[in-house]
């Protein structure tokens, strides 16, 4: 009877196995392959930079301090998420308007927040994350799907620090904070009268934001990307020379550090925008897919937290941080190749960056507390 009692006890619900990845609330799923993209990433970027390495170690450290953070906000309560979310987004609209006034510029654009005793900063990088957890929070609390008023005031929401970011100018990360808040009142049940609607009112805006809205620069890009030949010593040096890099490679590539196009310096920001040009001359084309299916297990992850969310707060919350992070990579990748005008947005754990990479991780964290609260649920 004894033997039967403890051949038996393992399966009864009170079991339990101690994990140190359940210990710290990490879906170890998403957590492996986070980490063999950031691996992969450092390879790629220690060849981009040409062996810089003080830029590898920036990187490092950066990755270090975001996987920190991922874990800190991984343990953080959904409750506690919701409560201090108006609290977040309202703050990262204050540093907003300091960047207007007290921001520092590079490159033409003021984007910048330089603070006594921190880091130098992108504000836009908190409303990532502040904006579409704001939102979820807004619509939990209203009967789905939502009613005109509701999305009236969700566009305003949208709406507020997108004209912020687009001022700063950052067309392309104004375009994805957008996005980041309409994916959300899409799940939560937008008629589709409503989505046909905006498809129209965008179509007959298209001439007025072309003239009027649009800088010169952001023009010309998108003229380069229909004609790159038309200044190919100009504007169309970036996507001729990523091409060229891409096709290079071939299937199995020239080897790592040996890409010339990189080396030799005939392709442009090598180590941000332009580096998957560089995985591409030295792996090829094996190399490529290894990346994509890596990137694409990641939202397929996501999205598979998404569904099994508790709540129409994680659901929410889940599908708008896969769904941006899905965005970041198909427009990289459709710039570099050509497809998409150039829009400076950086390949997700890969291109070198600080602010970007932290904001990624702490949004993969919120996605893990929302995995766990899943778990819990499905053990209780």
């Amino acid at each position: 009877m004894a033997r039967d009692f403890l051949r038996q006890l393992p399966k009864g619900n009170n079991a339990r196995t101690f994990s140190l990845l359940s210990w710290l609330c990490l879906d170890p799923w998403l957590f492996f392959l986070l980490l063999v993209l950031s691996c992969a990433g450092l390879t790629v970027l220690h060849s981009a930079s040409d062996g810089d390495w003080l830029m590898l170690k920036r990187q490092m450290i950066f990755m270090g301090f975001g996987y920190l953070m991922m874990m800190v906000v991984a343990r953080i309560p959904q409750m506690l998420v919701k409560q201090v979310s108006p609290f977040l987004y309202l703050f990262s609209i204050a540093l907003l308007v300091l960047v207007m006034f007290f921001g520092t510029g590079a490159k033409g654009a003021q984007r910048w927040l330089d603070l006594p005793l921190l880091p130098r900063f992108q504000p836009s990088e908190l409303v990532k994350l502040a904006l579409p957890v704001f939102l979820a929070r807004y619509f939990q609390h209203q009967i789905l799907p939502p009613k005109f008023q509701h999305i009236v005031l969700s566009l305003f929401i949208i709406g507020l620090p997108t004209i912020l970011i687009l001022e700063q100018p950052d067309l392309g990360t104004s375009i994805l904070i957008a996005l980041s808040g309409l994916v959300v009142l899409f799940v939560a049940g937008l008629a589709w009268r409503y989505i046909l609607a905006a498809f129209v009112l965008l179509a007959m805006a298209v001439p007025v934001m072309w003239f009027y809205v649009l800088h010169d620069y952001q023009r010309q890009r998108v003229l380069t990307l229909l004609n790159p030949e038309a200044d190919k010593w100009g504007a169309g040096w970036n996507i001729i020379q990523s091409t060229t890099a891409i096709g290079a490679g071939g299937v199995s590539g020239k080897g790592w550090q040996l890409g010339t196009q990189s080396h030799l310096h005939f392709l442009p920001e090598s180590h941000t925008d332009f580096i998957i040009a560089v995985l591409a001359e030295e792996f090829g084309y094996i190399g490529v897919v290894a990346l994509l299916s890596i990137n694409l297990m990641i939202v397929g992850r996501g999205f598979w937290i998404a569904a099994h969310a508790p709540d129409v707060f994680g659901r929410l919350l889940a599908s708008s941080i896969t769904f941006i992070y899905f965005v970041y990579l198909f427009v990289n990748m459709g710039m570099v190749s050509g497809i998409l005008p150039v829009v400076g947005v950086p390949l997700p754990l890969v291109s070198q960056g600080g602010t970007s990479i932290v904001t990624l991780l702490c949004g993969f964290g919120m996605l893990m507390s929302i995995a766990t609260g899943t778990r819990r649920m499905n053990q209780s």
